[in-house]
Parts: structure tokens; C-alpha cells; sequence
């Protein structure tokens, strides 16, 4: 599903306009990564948990030229979905 397949459902789902259910959709994104910038996790109880997870710098290898290469840390996102929405898509 797309981010505009997203809008046409919701904006089904709720009665609404197309710009609206867009509006809406991109105050939730913003809101996601807020969350995530200011605490570090974001839970939907039920749908799933976003979180920000630290990984340690490590070495790689440049598979063109087969160097040995750092890999510097960074912080990722992860998200782990809630026991309903894991029943959903069974």
C-alpha cells in the first residue's frame, strides 16, 4: 500500500476529503517522529511499538574492492508489532 492508497482509505473510511484524510495522515507521521525524537518510542497499544535503537559503529567489507571499511554508529528505527495486529495478518 502506497502513502496515496493510504489517503483514498481513509478518506473512505471517515467520511472525508482526500486533502483532509492527507492532512490527517501527514499530522500522525509528524507526530511518530516526534515522538520518537523526544523519548525515543512511540506505542500504539495493541498495533505496535516504533523505537529508536543505537547501533555501534562495526566494520564491513566494500564488496567491489573487498576493503575493509568502518561502518559508523547510528541510530535506527525499529518498530515490533502488538499482539492485534499480529492476529490481523495471520
Amino acid at each position: 500500500m502506497t502513502k496515496q492508497s493510504l489517503i483514498d482509505y481513509v478518506a473512505e473510511k471517515a467520511e472525508m476529503s482526500k486533502a483532509e484524510a492527507g492532512r490527517a495522515l501527514d499530522a500522525v507521521l509528524d507526530g511518530i517522529v516526534a515522538g520518537l525524537k523526544e523519548s525515543g518510542d512511540v506505542t500504539f497499544v495493541g498495533f505496535g511499538k516504533f523505537s529508536v535503537k543505537e547501533r555501534p559503529a562495526r566494520e564491513g567489507i566494500n564488496t567491489a574492492t573487498k576493503e575493509k571499511i568502518t561502518i559508523p554508529a547510528k541510530n535506527a528505527v525499529t518498530f515490533k508489532a502488538g499482539s492485534k495486529l499480529k492476529d490481523a495478518v495471520q
